[in-house]
């Protein structure tokens, strides 16, 4: 039999076990913000808490395709998108996530080959103009975003898929000044004879936290070329506590896949302190 003594000790370590559950269940849901005086859409995730802590920093992500990762409606497939607002509501909900604030750039339609690789390809006209992009980031959108939110200026991520996750590799190793983290999914590395990798032989500086995966059905060349990228990187020092490696053995080349393995990626790169 319980002694009188010791209820009230069970009692209050019953209450703390049913909040803890509770707060696991609830998901406190972030909120989106649109920036219309910029020369293209902007689509800029709030975490839950952003507008009661006026006193909190938050390090930001930036991701290409804006298009695909918070609205259904304008995905390039529609109704297949990233669902990315949901996947950060629930990472950070159960702490699993640094709170973070994301900002979806979106393509720039006909031109985002164009934009959205690092060296010119004969096979492409008007390619190449990746440093071109990087300027519209750091010059023209970063300031304005760091002037506008409570960033922590210091603290910035880039992150993007396909082309998108080319451009990213690129800006990481080229501005690792800026760019501390990268979340990397499937990756054209065979662009330009997979000169990316030579961007990777290249690289001095300190070394940004990388999320790399690659799809199992996305092709031989695909994963291939994934797979050679984390050799060059980690051949070039980066290790377990800098570089994850993921390969999706069923993920195809899809906004779809993207959307099962963007919470991971977030995982990896903003770990709770």
């Amino acid at each position: 039999m319980t002694s009188p003594e010791a209820q009230p000790s069970l009692a209050a370590t019953l209450r703390r076990l049913f909040r803890v559950e509770n707060r696991r269940q609830v998901i406190r849901k972030g909120r989106i913000e649109r920036v219309e005086d910029f020369s293209r859409p902007v689509a800029v995730y709030l975490p839950a808490g952003y507008d009661e802590r006026e006193e909190r920093r938050y390090p930001v992500l930036y991701m290409q395709d804006g298009q695909n990762l918070f609205d259904a409606e304008r995905a390039y497939i529609p109704g297949q998108h990233w669902r990315l607002r949901e996947a950060a509501d629930a990472a950070i909900s159960e702490r699993k996530v640094l709170p973070v604030i994301i900002v979806g750039i979106d393509h720039a339609g006909t031109a985002r080959i164009d934009e959205y690789t690092p060296t010119k390809d004969p096979r492409f006209k008007g390619s190449g103009r990746a440093d071109e992009y990087a300027r519209l980031l750091l010059e023209q959108l970063k300031p304005l975003i760091d002037a506008r939110f409570r960033t922590k200026p210091e603290d910035t991520a880039v992150g993007g898929s396909s082309l998108g996750g080319l451009v990213s590799i690129h800006l990481a190793l080229k501005h690792p000044d800026v760019f501390s983290r990268a979340a990397i999914l499937s990756p054209s590395v065979w662009w330009n004879k997979r000169a990316i990798l030579g961007e990777v032989d290249a690289f001095s500086g300190s070394r940004p936290r990388i999320w790399l995966d690659i799809g199992g059905r996305e092709g031989k060349e695909a994963v291939a070329g994934a797979r050679a990228l984390r050799d060059r990187l980690t051949a070039h020092g980066w290790n377990d506590r800098s570089l994850r490696y993921y390969e999706d053995r069923r993920g195809d080349h899809s906004e779809r896949a993207w959307a099962r393995r963007v919470r991971m990626a977030l995982e990896f790169l903003f770990p709770p302190a």
